[in-house]
């Protein structure tokens, strides 16, 4: 009886495991592993403590924008507007980008002139048009707060200051992946009924007649480089790339943003400039801008009515859950 016990229990772990590596595949993640810096590995400690900063309105001058006040949940971690808004109804330098996969890249902000997530998290912190507010004021009064000072001591063991709050925030933001929408099971689980036929079709559209993979590489869908798309003249106001060296070479690059939820990411570009999907499909179609420096891969296509519709199905398909 004993043997037979054994070998039950033997094959229901067999079981357990069987159906946890074949099962419900909508739970596997298609990315990588996520790699955190030397100094500052994660941990749920932290996680939370990031995430409670993440929502608090006190980073700010006046207590009265978040981190998430700009990067809405129900908006795929945008705002909806065309360029951000700050304290004191100032308006911030660009549209407000998705924070989702952000653990992914290399390079942060639109031209790329941050290298890690940990210095990002200080550039909406103490830009005056965005959170406005000063290093020195804000720790103080972080500090002082029984809850962050014990969490801070608890989990990094030291006081609350600015190590405690970039490395906190960046290791919640590397926790957020958007990575199982419903094109997501059809291309990567091959679940046929996952997308619609439209869906379908907009794929073949996007990946093999347009070629927009070339930028908007899968798994991703952006290659987290600085491209030229021609929106940009010598009268622009933002020139991109250029502000970082003032190199002229550099003038209207801007990062890929992710084609993730762009479906709700509205409006687009860095500047906000494009409203709806269609617009920025008839930007493409027309060439581009044609603004200086605009690559050369970017040229005008045709595309009929009902090929825009499925190109819009597929991109919607791309909205996670």
């Amino acid at each position: 009886m004993k043997t037979l016990s054994t070998i039950f229990y033997f094959f229901l772990l067999c079981v357990i495991v069987f159906v946890r590596c074949t099962g419900d595949k909508s739970s596997v993640s298609i990315f990588p592993k996520v790699i955190h810096p030397m100094d500052n590995q994660s941990t749920e400690a932290k996680i939370a403590l990031g995430k409670r900063l993440f929502f608090d309105k006190r980073l700010s001058l006046n207590n009265e924008i978040s981190c998430a006040s700009c990067h809405q949940s129900k908006l795929a971690l945008t705002d909806g507007k065309s360029i951000a808004s700050g304290v004191e109804d100032r308006l911030a330098f660009r549209n407000t980008p998705s924070l989702y996969n952000v653990a992914y890249a290399s390079r942060f902000m639109y031209d790329g002139e941050i290298k890690s997530l940990e210095e990002q998290v200080l550039v909406p912190i103490l830009d005056h048009n965005e959170m406005g507010a000063s290093m020195g004021v804000i720790i103080k009064k972080l500090k002082a707060i029984p809850e962050y000072q014990d969490a801070a001591r608890e989990v990094f063991g030291r006081d609350f200051d600015a190590w405690v709050l970039t490395r906190s925030i960046a290791c919640y933001e590397r926790t957020l992946i958007s990575d199982n929408s419903d094109f997501d099971r059809y291309y990567f689980n091959k679940e046929e009924g996952a997308i619609s036929e439209s869906a379908k079709r907009g794929w073949k559209l996007f990946s093999e007649k347009l070629k927009c993979t070339a930028c908007h590489i899968l798994p991703y869908f952006t290659d987290f480089k600085m491209h030229n798309n021609g929106r940009t003249s010598m009268n622009s106001a933002d020139l991109g790339r250029f502000r970082i060296n003032n190199d002229s070479t550099d003038i209207g690059f801007f990062k890929t943003p992710s084609l993730r939820n762009c479906g709700l990411t509205a409006p687009y570009m860095h500047d906000g400039s494009l409203e709806t999907l269609d617009d920025v499909i008839e930007y493409y179609a027309k060439g581009g801008g044609q603004g200086v420096n605009q690559e050369r891969r970017i040229k005008p296509f045709v595309i009929k009515e009902n090929e825009k519709n499925d190109l819009k199905n597929f991109l919607k398909s791309l909205e996670d859950y």
